[in-house]
């Protein structure tokens, strides 16, 4: 196989097509063990091979949006051989990696980003008077972010700077690309009448076969002759060349697990279920999703109610506004989106959501160490930066039943927005509480207990397992899950106030996390309890199974253990 793109020169086309073949048969074999992003990859096997013979990466500069379609690039610019560890700790990436090739200039996975690099990378070789080549590889999918519209504002108005757009149209994202863009993608497939890209300035190329080679040689040679801003447009199927992609209706294997995993009942199937049977009781409940509805549990909702379900393309900042303009007319928005996908939207929802008081319900999948996907994707970001939201409610369900219960208790607040946040991992057995204190619960009491370690979320179940293990060597423990990280409740300080130490364990940065929030609120009552926080470094994690990121950063039993023992030896 390929290991260096300057081997693509000297292949015939007949060569090439067993090149595309054998790459294929190499995706499938080699993702279908270690799982990751098969159809999005089978469908821009060739686009990626031509891309590489008409340009001379790292010289030329190719980027890819979203980054999760790069797999055939890494094949191509030598990195076959670390396919057996895709995804997997110490690993290759699914995604472009800086650190791992020279040929990856960009390390992205979130949409609709690319076009704005190219423009940057453009000015400044224009500035530097290089002859570098820019090209952009984005998805019609990535075309519904406005960000990727932004950038075309600027690309098509410097007709000095040439930027090559190859728009890679499979006709979807996760699922079909909805609205007026992939309207009018539709109608240019099949009669390429003058179209917006021209109106923006922009040259235009195609349609082109994407899985023909020569074809695509032709197209990508002419862009480069007109030394100016140019779209080639490139059809392609998502999922070709594997009868079970091409066969899925619902994402064409976008995303799929390694073969034999076991399927285990996870927190989207939970939501899915629960906001589904909300839906049926109440009228007033709308759902929102950015491109997603199947991954973030929305599917069944959308299937039992398609009119209140609206898909707003990869357009997270538009979802925000409009879940507001939608509370505005009376309605109760749910927003379903990753929590990485929401820092995108951390504007709209401080002032165009909590500013107006809106009853926005956020929930919060992947929230967390989210594992295989890496830096991009690890969700630890959104309970350090949203308890700073004026009148925002933020809660962190343990178990099932709490999700559930959370989920409506946050969709009856209508005087400010919700948050309600999970892990991508199987949802735990239901865990019991002794009691209830305001809006508390109190898991595990010891008598004479000195320590109270504060379980947020799902990291309960790790932090009854080192109460255990503590009583066990004399030191008891009382165990509380607040439910509701923000606003701190006051029965939760006055319970911290009645013991030595307390540690708050969850999977956020430290800085903003709940640990510290108790400890300045304890100070400011003036009380000489001890509070700390026990939570991730403020760093860019990279990519492993959640449980190794946890265990790793001592948010397993034995390290919470360990934790406690090392801070009471301090107060002594």
């Amino acid at each position: 196989m390929i290991s260096d793109p300057a081997d693509l020169a000297t292949k015939s086309t007949s060569e090439l097509a067993t090149v595309a073949n054998d790459i294929r048969d190499f995706l499938i074999r080699k993702v279908s063990r270690t799982g990751g992003h098969l159809g999005p990859n089978l469908g821009a096997v060739e686009l990626t091979i031509a891309l590489h013979r008409v340009f001379h990466s790292p010289h030329d500069v190719l980027l890819f949006d979203t980054g999760h379609q790069a797999y055939v690039h890494k094949i191509l610019t030598g990195r076959q051989s670390d396919f057996d560890s895709l995804r997997q700790a110490g690993g290759l990436s699914g995604y472009p990696s800086r650190s791992e090739s020279e040929h990856d200039v960009i390390e992205n996975s979130h949409a609709s980003t690319a076009l704005s690099y190219a423009d940057g990378w453009a000015k400044a070789f224009a500035l530097r008077q290089s002859t570098r080549r820019v090209v952009a590889v984005i998805g019609d999918g990535a075309l519904t972010g406005g960000m990727a519209w932004e950038a075309l504002n600027n690309i098509g108005s410097a007709q000095d700077r040439p930027v090559v757009i190859v728009l890679n149209d499979n006709g979807r994202s996760y699922a079909p690309t909805i609205g007026g863009i992939a309207s009018h993608l539709a109608v240019l497939r099949y009669e390429g009448n003058r179209n917006i890209f021209e109106d923006l300035g922009l040259a235009y190329v195609g349609p082109v076969d994407g899985h023909d080679i020569t074809d695509l040689e032709h197209a990508l040679r002419k862009a480069v002759r007109l030394n100016k801003p140019v779209v080639v447009h490139c059809l392609t199927r998502k999922g070709k060349g594997y009868a079970p992609a091409e066969e899925d209706e619902a994402d064409r294997l976008h995303a799929i697990g390694p073969v034999g995993a076991a399927k285990k009942r996870s927190w989207t199937s939970v939501f899915a279920e629960e906001i589904t049977a909300i839906g049926a009781e109440r009228e007033d409940i709308v759902c929102i999703t950015a491109a997603m509805a199947e991954p973030a549990g929305l599917a069944g909702f959308a299937s039992r109610f398609p009119e209140r379900m609206f898909d707003v393309g990869i357009a997270e900042q538009h979802a925000v506004t409009s879940a507001a303009g939608l509370a505005m007319g009376g309605m109760h928005p749910v927003v379903a989106i990753y929590s990485t996908f929401l820092n995108r939207a951390v504007d709209q929802l401080l002032m165009d959501v909590a500013l107006h008081r809106q009853p926005v319900t956020f929930v919060l999948d992947r929230a967390g160490i989210t594992g295989p996907d890496g830096p991009s994707h690890h969700g630890m970001w959104d309970s350090s930066i949203l308890p700073v939201v004026p009148g925002l409610r933020l809660a962190s369900p343990r178990d099932p039943a709490n999700l559930r219960e959370l989920l409506r208790e946050a969709v009856d607040v209508n005087d400010g927005p919700t948050v309600v946040r999970y892990p991508k991992a199987t949802a735990s057995d239901d865990i019991p509480a002794v009691r209830r204190t305001g809006h508390c619960d109190v898991l595990l009491e010891s008598p004479g207990a000195q320590v109270l370690l504060v379980a947020v979320g799902p990291l309960a179940a790790a932090c009854l397992e080192a109460a255990d293990e503590l009583r066990s060597q004399d030191v008891p423990v009382t165990v509380v899950d607040p439910r509701w990280i923000a606003p701190i409740d006051p029965c939760m300080l006055k319970l911290a106030g009645a013991h030595r130490l307390v540690v708050a364990v969850e999977d956020t940065t430290t800085p903003g996390a709940l640990g510290g929030r108790i400890a300045q609120a304890l100070a400011a009552n003036g009380s000489d309890t001890c509070a700390a926080t026990f939570a991730l470094p403020p760093r860019f994690l990279p990519h492993a199974s959640r449980a190794e990121i946890l265990r790793a950063h001592g948010l397993d039993a034995a390290g919470i253990t360990t934790t406690v023992l090392k801070r009471l030896e301090a107060l002594s």
